[in-house]
């Protein structure tokens, strides 16, 4: 027992020197709450074209198919939230998660060094790391954690820095102290997300239809954009962060501190002239080790086009 509140509180220690805003720890275990929503979800056709979602169901429910012997779920939030704007208002425009450097580059990293910290202390630790690229229902866990609530637009919030932050976990076969107290939801009678949605992709409090959602829309989807939302797109070429910026509880962002999160050089500088005559040298240029990168140059092109013919 001493051992377990030891570790935990080690674990807890070094995700901070990391700079991990939050870590949450949850006993590894059967989601049986999530299945039947999950499989609701699916058969609504709101994954669209991310056919992806439909696979390894049992693995997105129970973290003990992942990893072998698995007993505990660490989750953790990095904060991305920042004060920098594209300099011209009328340039199409990208979600402030993409700025700099991808995230999965960058959470990696830390993942590891945590890993690591893990087996110097403590000893051989079997165990994965996660960043949303993996079938782990991230908000989940990190609701279970203690992190936050999960608002009506499907975000996790926290009451202290809002919810403008990236998950990620740690699966291990460690024996932890478990954060067994949900925080309570915030989110009251307040819609703004759900009145703000231009494309009507927050369905219900709660629910949202992905297919609809200018983020896929905008990344996933790789055929055409459908017709129906060429003037809801809002001026969104890569992401969106409507939902959030207009969540009240977003006044309580601050801004990040990771140095790999600052824009990319030139990024905020491009105006509407420069993003409609877009070359794919300066798409590689401004864009190296970027998040943005998933769409190809062909894909941001597609985008900036739709956007164009408004």
């Amino acid at each position: 027992m001493v051992n377990r509140s030891q570790y935990s509180k080690f674990i807890k220690n070094e995700a901070h020197k990391l700079g991990f805003q939050f870590c949450g720890i949850s006993k590894a275990g059967f989601l049986e709450e999530e299945a039947t929503k999950l499989e609701n979800w699916l058969k609504s056709g709101f994954h669209g074209e991310m056919s992806y979602m439909e696979n390894h169901f049992d693995k997105r429910l129970d973290p003990r198919k992942l990893v072998e012997g698995a007993r505990s779920v660490i989750s953790l939030s990095l904060n991305y939230f920042t004060d920098h704007k594209q300099e011209d208002s009328n340039a199409p425009k990208i979600s402030k998660y993409a700025y700099g450097t991808d995230y999965h580059f960058v959470i990696k990293d830390k993942l590891k060094h945590l890993m690591e910290a893990i087996r110097t202390e403590i000893g051989e630790v079997n165990g994965r790391a996660f960043v949303d690229s993996a079938p782990v229902l991230d908000k989940v866990w990190a609701k279970k954690a203690g992190i936050g609530w999960i608002g009506k637009h499907s975000n996790l919030i926290n009451k202290d820095i809002g919810s403008f932050f990236f998950l990620a976990e740690l699966i291990t076969d460690l024996e932890l102290d478990y954060d067994e107290n949900p925080t309570k939801d915030h989110c009251g009678t307040c819609t703004r997300c759900i009145d703000a949605c231009p494309t009507e992709a927050i369905v219900a409090p709660y629910m949202v239809d992905g297919s609809r959602c200018i983020s896929y829309l905008t990344i996933e989807l790789k055929n055409e954009l459908p017709a129906e939302f060429k003037e809801k797109m809002e001026n969104w070429m890569f992401g969106c962060d409507i939902c959030q910026d207009v969540c009240p509880w977003n006044k309580f962002s601050v801004v990040n501190t990771e140095q790999n999160f600052s824009p990319q050089e030139d990024l905020l500088g491009l105006n509407e002239a420069d993003w409609q005559e877009l070359t794919e040298e300066t798409f590689n240029k401004v864009f190296k080790n970027s998040a943005v990168k998933r769409t190809k140059y062909s894909g941001l092109k597609r985008n900036i086009d739709f956007l164009k013919r408004l």
